[in-house]
């Protein structure tokens, strides 16, 4: 664990937010399936790490509910219905725009549907992110969310927007803009609630 690592797990759970660090895959699902109870229902969030690290195949083939938005077939009324589900499930999973040193948890959404359920509802919610989402502060959580890992979202989204050809935010007001909500989660009142998992890899945006 380098000390940048060090750093946001100890301000993290100075905020009643759990800190965990794991070295891999592996490790990252070993960790779930001690974290998630068997039988308990699971939402998710979109999240290009969680796919990567194939936490959404874990799920699908475990033995939980697993309340999956990305099941093929599904109509927006299915998705909406699934969105509102998440909030009174056991566990709800995502990933995260950015974590700062100083244990804070930035977002960008395009309709809330991510951070709604991380800020209330679900009994615990378990953020997964690479090393590569930990930034100093506060800034350069904004600058990061909205100059690199937004312009990148936009393209696998397939937008228009002009950051997909700019490459860079220029906080548009384009109809198909993704950068609607923004989240500063800096604490729970609940301890533990919130747990972060910091895996030793470069993943997502």
């Amino acid at each position: 664990m380098n000390e940048s690592v060090v750093k946001t797990i100890k301000h993290l759970e100075q905020h009643n937010i759990a800190g965990y660090f794991v070295k891999d895959q592996k490790k990252l699902i070993e960790l779930l399936t001690t974290l998630i109870p068997k039988g308990s229902e699971v939402g998710s969030g979109d999240s290009v790490t969680l796919e990567d690290l194939g936490v959404f195949e874990f799920l699908r083939h475990g033995d939980y509910q697993f309340n999956d938005k990305f099941a093929s077939g599904l109509t927006s009324a299915d998705k909406r219905e699934l969105y509102l589900k998440n909030f009174s499930a056991h566990t709800f999973i995502t990933g995260t725009s950015a974590v700062t040193e100083d244990g804070k948890i930035y977002n960008i959404d395009g309709n809330g549907s991510r951070i709604a359920p991380m800020i209330y509802g679900p009994e615990q919610v378990i953020i997964v992110v690479g090393v590569n989402k930990i930034v100093p502060n506060e800034e350069a959580a904004v600058y990061r969310t909205r100059q690199i890992a937004a312009p990148l979202d936009a393209v696998r989204l397939k937008k228009e927007t002009p950051c997909v050809k700019l490459g860079r935010c220029i906080d548009c007001h384009h109809k198909q803009r993704i950068c609607n909500a923004f989240t500063l989660i800096t604490g729970q009142f609940i301890k533990d609630r919130i747990k972060v998992i910091i895996v030793d890899e470069v993943l997502g945006y």
